[in-house]
């Protein structure tokens, strides 16, 4: 993989020679992560879905890196998270520098008790490599590279969605019940449909520079702000695997993209943090700028939007690739029910309406990283470096320091498919809230709590539970899933008794102190009927 990206045949598919449009339920456009993720999810319940890309090759350069906790947990459970945990480099702390100063250190993860690490860094063709990989696998997964929807060509109407598609061999149609547009910030389909993002463009540039070499610097995020070997900006230096190594240089709204790609200009600024003796080799470059931003609505109809296509932010924090998989969790089991006629088309608004709830969030959070990274007038320059100052000798003021706050689950409290609280709760998760995992025990073996939910909705009661044919329960208790060490139920407030309702995509939509079918039925039929 490090030496040579592989890239993908086309082949002509036997919709092309029908004579009348093929129809599909399902067509997802783009084979990112976040279209792979959808159509993985999909597949994997035996949904048939069809990929198109206009391309036939993973990404280049290591892109999207950082992947949370949270998407790792979504690896899981797609059937790919252990081969990018095993190849990713794991990291739970960060530094923050000020010149040649450490202003302050901070662990995402104090606490054991986790399946996954805080992040790993992964190269976005790995992700892409692995999903892949597990799509293969699936006989439900039908991936067509070198297929590109053409511009104007997508008409929509009550029963479906027509797509004009260009090949090789010319072009065909095909009629989805559902399109995910997962085609990426610049989303050829958001353009066809006349559709805008909307935010706020930041004017600054930023240079990646790949770089293969060994180095003595830790498994850690390491942030400057104005360094001595890049006095005024900011750099970012992450570990990925096959001792490739991502820094991002900060070079000002001025810097010319096509100049400061040129090797003559990246190798000293490479040397100026490595020290002129330490051997390395430039992998991939890149410039960019970036903008805050999203669609007003992520649904359009029989067309979803999702990931870059549906929303941008700004690479300081990781929320871009992290959200759009949540996106892609999010929408599939949605999606899933839908199709399958268990679920009204209004639940498809539900993915629409918490999404862009989370868009909202991620964006908020990027704006504040990047206007304390890159402060564009005098007073907040001065507020920033005074934070800075103080950061170093006391802590209230690291709290202020901004150097991208990372990504972490959305919390969909006010979902319209949450069943608010009827009993007393003293902490735990409340409707709403990513679950969390675990030690368990099951029959005599060590495994984690968040492998017995998902994909569907399930009923996880502590204690004993009378068997219900319509409702998956996972008992919590001895002989059946044990809480080894107590902490499952110290994270979820639980006693004798205390049943929580979690999602298919592992968000907890009730809880009660006691188990009750009816109730937990009327929690699925509200969760299923928005």
């Amino acid at each position: 993989m490090d030496a040579a990206v592989p890239s993908f045949a086309y082949v002509r598919s036997p919709d092309q020679d029908q004579a009348r449009p093929a129809r599909r339920p399902n067509v997802v456009v783009g084979a990112g992560p976040v279209g792979l993720s959808v159509a993985v999810d999909l597949a994997q319940s035996g949904q048939d879905v069809v990929v198109l890309d206009d391309d036939g090759a993973l990404a280049t350069g290591s892109r999207a890196i950082c992947f949370a906790q949270r998407t790792l947990d979504i690896f899981d459970r797609l059937g790919c998270g252990e081969r990018m945990v095993d190849k990713g480099v794991g990291w739970q702390v960060g530094q923050v520098f000020v010149q040649s100063d450490l202003a302050y250190r901070f662990d995402l993860q104090p606490e054991d008790g986790h399946h996954r690490p805080a992040f790993i860094n992964l190269q976005q063709y790995y992700v892409e490599a692995f999903l892949l990989d597990r799509g293969r696998a699936l006989p439900a997964l039908d991936l067509r590279w070198r297929n590109r929807v053409m511009a104007l060509a997508l008409a929509q109407d009550g029963d479906g969605v027509t797509l004009t598609i260009d090949t090789p061999d010319g072009e065909y149609a095909l009629l989805a019940d559902h399109v995910v547009a997962a085609d990426g910030a610049r989303s050829p389909i958001r353009t066809m449909m006349g559709l805008d993002s909307k935010g706020r463009v930041f004017r600054d540039r930023f240079l990646i520079a790949d770089v293969r070499m060994t180095a003595p610097f830790p498994n850690e995020r390491l942030f400057w702000f104005d360094p001595p070997f890049h006095p005024g900006q900011s750099v970012l230096l992450h570990k990925q695997p096959d001792d490739i190594w991502r820094i991002d240089f900060q070079l000002g709204w001025d810097a010319d993209p096509a100049l400061e790609r040129q090797p003559e200009r990246v190798l000293p600024r490479v040397r100026a943090l490595l020290g002129a003796d330490t051997p390395f080799t430039l992998e991939w470059v890149s410039v960019y700028t970036f903008a805050c931003q999203r669609m007003e609505r992520f649904r359009h109809g029989r067309v979803l939007f999702a990931g870059d296509a549906a929303h941008g932010v700004s690479p300081f924090g990781a929320r871009g690739a992290n959200g759009g998989v949540q996106d892609a969790e999010n929408l599939a089991w949605k999606l899933r029910l839908v199709v399958q006629g268990r679920a009204p088309d209004a639940l498809l608004d539900s993915y629409a309406a918490e999404r862009e709830f989370a868009a909202d969030e991620n964006i908020r959070q990027s704006t504040r990283s990047t206007d304390f990274i890159t402060p564009k007038s005098a007073v907040s320059r001065v507020f920033r470096d005074a934070v800075l100052e103080l950061a170093r000798s006391h802590p209230f003021a690291r709290r202020l320091v901004n150097s991208g706050r990372l990504s972490t689950p959305s919390m969909l409290a006010n979902s319209p498919l949450n069943t608010p609280d009827e009993d007393p709760f003293d902490g735990g998760l409340p409707p709403g809230a990513p679950c969390t995992d675990a030690p368990v025990r099951v029959a005599g073996r060590d495994g984690w709590f968040l492998a017995h939910v998902g994909g569907g909705f399930v009923a996880v009661t502590f204690g004993p539970a009378d068997a219900q044919d319509d409702i998956a329960v996972v008992q919590i208790g001895p002989g059946a899933v044990e809480d080894s060490t107590g902490l499952l139920a110290r994270r979820l407030d639980a006693q004798p008794g205390t049943t929580y309702l979690v999602r298919p995509d592992q968000h907890v939509c009730a809880r009660w102190r006691r188990f009750d079918p009816a109730r937990i039925r009327a929690a699925i039929a509200r969760a299923t009927s928005c």
